[in-house]
């Protein structure tokens, strides 16, 4: 009786059926509405590997691999704002003497803390350290000093990457030659960057930091790259180009693959299966020769990300690159 209750109360006719059914078999398929990867064309000739220009432009744009891309970067600013609830507002400096030179600090609750320093992402154009907050609960709560830059975007540089790398690495020296201001230790001191911030982390850890800032040769116990840039002519051969006004010194001063004689630091290079085939075929091909080289080196492939996930992962202590942070500074 139960049954017939049960089925009384919840008629579905003949006609509702098949109406679902005609609508169901009207809706596109997902292939259709959210393609992934380059779209359908006729191939064109070869400009890089085995891509024509339409894959390999589609191959330096994350956003045709990750069609969520709006919805995951909306929340590394919510989830900024929520971190920032939990343990208050950053500590705000200047490196340099520009507007955009500054740096936000999460500080560790305890004195003499290892240091982090965040790269973050955005094709070289956008980004700013107040959205890069969220990572911070992981690294505070791991007892690290957590620091978000900012710098200026490529574009405000008129093309020029190189003023890009070098207010990154001020603002590394000047973390440095400040720690002790805010309980900071140099002994246990790393970098990271993610993206257009992992090409512009591998390019600070091949500088030679005695030469050029007075400062210990190995003073950067560990770097972790995340879905990075290492060199730059695929790039320079991609839409990149478009706003990135590639020159010979500029492809080959801010490819970190062709100066591993003065890496120093043991690194972790990290990516995602569902980034694009270039953002993979850099790291691994980055990781390769630096284990060539005879030097320290982790590779991580962390199967089903995407590369705004594999961003927004540094914030957990399980996921591929909160997991890789930690174990790269003993914490895991």
């Amino acid at each position: 009786m139960s049954d017939n209750r049960e089925a009384n109360s919840f008629p579905i006719s003949r006609r509702a059926v098949l109406g679902t059914a005609a609508a169901l078999a009207a809706t596109p398929a997902v292939g259709e509405v959210c393609m992934i990867g380059p779209p359908k064309h006729e191939k064109g000739p070869l400009v890089w590997m085995d891509m024509d220009q339409v894959e390999l432009d589609a191959a330096y744009d994350q956003n045709v691999y990750a069609p969520m891309i709006d919805q995951i970067q909306k929340r590394y600013g919510t989830s900024s704002v929520t971190t920032r609830a939990r343990l208050g507002t950053p500590k705000r400096f200047a490196y340099g003497p520009t507007p955009v030179e500054g740096l936000d600090l999460y500080p560790a609750k305890t004195a003499n803390a290892p240091i982090f320093i965040f790269i973050h992402g955005g094709r070289w154009l956008r980004g700013l350290a107040r959205d890069y907050g969220y990572p911070a609960d992981l690294f505070v709560n791991a007892g690290v000093n957590y620091i978000a830059l900012d710098f200026i975007a490529v574009d405000a540089a008129k093309g020029d990457l190189r003023p890009m790398a070098e207010q990154v690495r001020r603002a590394i020296a000047w973390v440095y030659k400040n720690a002790a201001s805010f309980g900071g230790d140099t002994k246990r001191f790393y970098v990271g960057g993610h993206s257009s911030g992992g090409h512009l982390c591998g390019v600070a850890l091949v500088t030679d930091w005695e030469k050029e800032f007075g400062l210990p040769a190995d003073f950067i116990a560990g770097g972790l790259l995340m879905s990075g840039l290492y060199d730059m002519k695929a790039p320079r051969l991609s839409a990149r180009s478009n706003y990135v006004k590639f020159d010979d010194d500029m492809e080959q001063s801010m490819s970190s693959l062709r100066q591993l004689d003065k890496l120093r630091a043991p690194i972790t290079v990290t990516y995602g299966t569902f980034e694009s085939p270039e953002f993979q075929r850099q790291s691994r091909d980055f990781a390769a020769a630096v284990k060539a080289a005879g030097k320290p080196v982790e590779l991580v492939e962390a199967p089903s990300f995407n590369h705004f996930e594999m961003c927004e992962s540094l914030g957990n202590p399980y996921g591929p690159n909160g997991h890789a942070a930690l174990k790269l500074m003993k914490l895991a």
